[in-house]
């Protein structure tokens, strides 16, 4: 059968589309967990790094590679896969290739300036450290390169309408369109944020107001985490389960999950800038409450996707709560890596309630814990997803059979012990984020008490970086 699929010339020039953004995005995580590797190694004095590719220029090429390039690509071939498989029509691919074009070129663009040492300003590319201008001219093509993916996937949303008059869009299909509504809505600010820093990184500027780009970016930043979390929603509800006889358990609460998601995803990134005088408390205490809200999806979510378990167990004539654990496909790669991923995501989702308490925030703040919770989000429910259904994926796109599925059933059971690493009790005592070999304040070109002082006026609002 999936020869025959494979013979069929629109599904071929849609596979090679799929293949390319699922490809580019496992040569991303790939580059960045050697980067990360290196960088582990390195804070940890086993060895010191050379001076052509030091510490911060590594560490910023795991951050962009992993929690942005990484998951974009694979989000967007991910998206894509379901928009083509449930709609089925003549398509032409130009627009699509376009859009992976002008990611990838993005891409190459900013990894260019990495590399060479002149963006070592981490993933968080707001000032007041300074990238090279064409760092955030990579940036800028990589986030309309998903804009046109957006407009590919609302393009045959609108296209289904219109042929399937009063019929509801399917499930997979309109849980893309959700995700990256969301998407485009969030990436507006990055592209507000790139008109402030791109002249002022070419020099055309005095100088920039360093609390609104924090802002920008912030109100990009955090949606971009549910642009993961809803990109490993799509793979939980949709494509988990036909791995073990399940079905969607509620195509109604499937679609109120994804509609909370996008309204209550947006107004959430002050809770990162808790820290910040010149943002009101009555603002600071908003987001806390958004964000908070954006819980009740996930935990509808866990409801839903154990729910699927159950039946599915029941079914079988199974019964009883050990009983339906040890009846699940544990070494198929492509369950166990994505049920590994929601067990880390218990751990990451609470984390992710104190990080946005108003009064907890406060003692984790700039702190091992922050890191912790960063990666056991990431490294778990995103990038153990994604890895598992690459597993499913790209056997379907290539007809291709895995080469060693036990491996990879492993390997997910290792990355759930590493990133348990992250949540460690020193976090909690405030083991605080130090530097490297050299400072922030070295990368900026001033003493330490200097650098401390602007931060507390840039906290203000009140400081703009000025052109040397």
């Amino acid at each position: 059968m999936m020869a025959l699929l494979l013979r069929d010339p629109q599904m071929l020039r849609e596979n090679r589309l799929l293949i390319a953004h699922i490809y580019t995005a496992t040569a991303a995580i790939a580059l960045g967990a050697i980067a990360g590797v290196l960088q582990g190694l390195s804070r940890a004095d086993v060895f010191t790094l050379p001076v052509w590719f030091d510490y911060y220029r590594m560490l910023t090429m795991h951050g962009v590679l992993m929690a942005l390039v990484f998951t974009t690509f694979f989000i967007t071939g991910l998206s894509l896969f379901v928009t083509y498989r449930n709609i089925a029509r003549a398509r032409s691919m130009g627009i699509a290739w376009f859009g992976w074009t002008l990611m990838l070129i993005g891409t190459a663009m900013a990894a260019l300036t990495i590399l060479r040492g002149d963006a070592t300003v981490l993933y968080t590319f707001y000032a007041p450290l300074k990238a090279s201008p064409w760092f955030y001219v990579g940036a800028t093509l990589l986030v309309l390169g998903t804009w046109v993916v957006a407009y590919e996937i609302f393009e045959n949303v609108l296209w289904f309408r219109r042929n399937n008059v009063g019929k509801p869009v399917l499930l997979p299909v309109f849980s893309a369109a959700c995700k990256f509504l969301m998407w485009v809505v969030a990436t507006l600010e990055v592209v507000a944020e790139m008109y402030l820093l791109i002249p002022w990184a070419f020099g055309w500027t005095s100088g920039i107001n360093v609390m609104v780009t924090r802002m920008f970016f912030w109100y990009f930043g955090h949606p971009l985490v549910y642009f993961w979390i809803m990109g490993a929603y799509i793979i939980w509800y949709h494509i988990v389960p036909t791995r073990y006889g399940g079905n969607v358990f509620s195509d109604g609460l499937t679609r109120l999950a994804f509609v909370m998601l996008l309204l209550l995803s947006t107004p959430v990134g002050i809770h990162h800038e808790f820290m910040e005088p010149a943002i009101a408390s009555t603002w600071k205490m908003l987001h806390t409450l958004t964000t908070y809200g954006v819980a009740i999806p996930s935990f509808l979510t866990a409801f839903a996707i154990f729910a699927t378990f159950e039946l599915a167990a029941q079914r079988r004539g199974i019964k009883g709560f050990w009983a339906t654990v040890k009846s699940l496909p544990w070494n198929d790669p492509v369950f166990s890596g994505v049920a590994c991923g929601m067990l880390l995501f218990i751990l990451g989702g609470f984390g992710g309630l104190i990080n946005a308490s108003y009064a907890m925030d406060a003692m984790v703040h700039n702190t091992i814990w922050i890191v912790g919770h960063f990666h056991v989000t990431v490294g778990g429910p995103v990038a153990l997803t994604f890895v598992g259904c690459a597993y499913w994926m790209i056997p379907k796109l290539t007809g291709r059979r895995l080469w060693n599925p036990q491996w990879g059933a492993m390997a997910n059971a290792r990355v759930v012990f590493r990133n348990a690493d992250h949540v460690d009790i020193h976090a909690l005592c405030g083991t605080a984020r130090g530097a490297a070999a050299h400072g922030r304040s070295q990368l900026l070109g001033c003493s330490s008490g200097e650098y401390l002082a602007a931060l507390d006026v840039a906290g203000s609002g009140r400081w703009r970086v000025p052109v040397h």
